[in-house]
Parts: structure tokens; C-alpha cells; sequence
């Protein structure tokens, strides 16, 4: 594995208008425009990686806010989602902390998805940037709702920038899937909405066999039940409230993950992507 980056001013992963300080082992809360001065990646990364940077973010956007300092992540996670307590463990990464907090950009005008991605304590461990859209997706996402129906392409991108998962969801009308890759195109599997109506079930599906999955306890899918092979809770997604103004105004959720246990891949993967793909295809769908 490569070594992180030096300290200095990067890209911000959650809006690529600011630059945020590193320094040397995690994001800070200091931002600043992006015209000031930035540091750039070192080279070999660069090389490795040219479309870390890439997403569908546009300046014609209005952000409404970010997404939390590390005083109100905290508050997110004891209160709003009651996780009791900070839970032990955890290597400072998107697949070894047990409590992940996703929580998307809000804006008054939004062309593409965007979030951060949290620690339990409010330390920014990655981001999730959609990308791959046309023009004409893009201007129908401001003048209509049809966009819920077209494809929706994620990047879950590690503290550097990295892409380390890609979930897909096809165009659809009914039934929503969401394939879930690596990097390099290799598959990952599926997570699969199996119900239309009642309480949203999903299956994790790796070869055709069915790993896991997710059952929500209230229609609205506030609180799910992430579950192993035998039905076994092996986590928790709720999804929080983000405030009067941001729900009033904009169509931006927040999450919180709990993972009970370390878990394997590709389980592990499924399951960092599934808070996800609860917003994908059930909260676009009611918006």
C-alpha cells in the first residue's frame, strides 16, 4: 500500500470548490477556496490513479451547509441514531471501523450526489462522489425527478481520493439492483430489492448465492437490520435526522452504519455499500 500523502491543502472530497488542510494522517475541519494555493497529490499517485479527482459536480450547485463538523457527527451518532456509547475498535479506515457515517452534501441545487463519509468520532475517513453522467441526465435532474429512473454511478473513495468501491445502479422502473465492483471492473456482487411493497428487503448476492441482506423495521426504512447468510444481525443502518432547514429545503440524508463484528469479503464490502444503496433506490424513489 502506498503511503499517504504529506500534509497540506487537497481537494475537499465533498465539495471541489474548497480545499481542505491533511495533516499527514487525517482530514481536518480547516477549508479554504479552492483558488487559494493547493498542494497536489504526490506524482506516482497522480499516474496511478488520473480520475481520482473526477465527479459530476457542478458550480452551478448551491450548497446549502457541509456535512458536519465533528461536534454534530458525534450527536448524530449517541443521539440521533442512540449507538449508546463509543464502540471499540477500529483501524482508522472505510472497512475497519465499526461505525461508518455517510452523510450527502446538501444542496438547493444538486446535479450529482455527493458525501463524506465518518468515524464514530467525526474524522473524515472518505467520500462518495457520482460520476459517469451525461448532460442530458444532469439537466434533467434539475428541471424533473426523472433522474430516479436513469442509472446512478457511485465512487466510494478512500481518505486519499481513491476509488475503492463502484456501485452501479442500472436505469429501472420497479425493482431497483445495485452492483457493487472494485476499482478494476472486477464484480463484487449484487444487492437486490426483492419486495415492492411493505417493508424494503434487500439480498446481498456474490455468484449467484445469497450472502446477507437487509430488512428495514418501518416503511420509510428509517431503521434496518443488516443481517449474515442465516439471518443473523450483523449491523444496523439508520438514517438521521439532518435538521429542519436542510430537510425542508433540500433532498440530502444522512446515515449511520454499525457493524457488530468484523466481517470478511466479500460480506464486508456488501455491507459498507448497503447504507448506500438504501439511498439510492428507496430514498430518490420517495423524493
Amino acid at each position: 500500500m502506498s503511503a499517504p500523502p504529506p500534509p497540506g491543502w487537497y481537494p475537499d472530497q465533498t465539495d471541489q470548490r474548497y480545499v481542505r488542510w491533511w495533516d499527514g494522517r487525517q482530514w481536518t475541519q480547516h477549508v479554504q477556496p479552492a483558488q487559494q494555493p493547493a498542494q497536489q497529490h504526490p506524482q506516482q499517485y497522480v499516474q496511478q490513479h488520473p480520475a481520482a479527482q473526477q465527479n459530476d459536480a457542478s458550480a452551478i450547485e448551491l450548497a446549502m451547509g457541509g456535512t458536519g463538523d465533528a461536534a454534530s457527527i458525534q450527536h448524530q451518532v449517541q443521539q440521533r441514531a442512540a449507538v449508546g456509547g463509543e464502540v471499540a475498535g477500529g483501524g482508522g479506515t472505510l472497512f475497519t471501523e465499526p461505525v461508518l457515517v455517510i452523510n450527502q452534501k446538501a444542496k438547493l441545487i444538486e446535479v450529482a450526489n455527493e458525501y463524506a463519509v465518518y468515524d464514530q468520532h467525526g474524522r473524515q475517513l472518505g467520500s462518495v462522489m457520482q460520476v459517469g453522467q451525461s448532460g442530458a441526465q444532469k439537466a434533467l435532474r434539475m428541471l424533473t425527478k426523472l433522474d430516479s429512473l436513469m442509472t446512478v454511478t457511485l465512487e466510494i473513495r478512500d481518505i486519499t481520493g481513491r476509488p475503492v468501491l463502484v456501485l452501479t445502479r442500472p436505469a429501472t422502473m420497479w425493482k431497483g439492483t445495485v452492483h457493487v465492483q472494485r476499482p478494476d471492473q472486477s464484480p463484487v456482487g449484487d444487492i437486490k430489492l426483492t419486495n415492492v411493497w411493505g417493508k424494503a428487503r434487500f439480498d446481498f448476492e456474490v455468484n449467484g448465492q445469497r450472502i446477507g441482506g437487509l430488512h428495514a423495521e418501518n416503511l420509510r426504512a428509517w431503521d434496518i437490520k443488516v443481517l449474515d447468510h442465516a439471518d443473523a444481525e450483523i449491523g444496523r443502518i439508520t438514517k438521521t435526522w439532518q435538521g429542519l432547514a436542510k430537510a425542508a429545503f433540500t433532498t440530502a440524508d444522512n446515515y449511520v452504519l454499525q457493524i457488530h463484528r468484523p466481517l470478511a469479503d466479500p460480506l464486508l464490502s456488501m455491507v459498507v455499500a448497503s447504507a448506500l444503496t438504501v439511498d439510492t433506490i428507496l430514498s430518490q424513489n420517495q423524493r
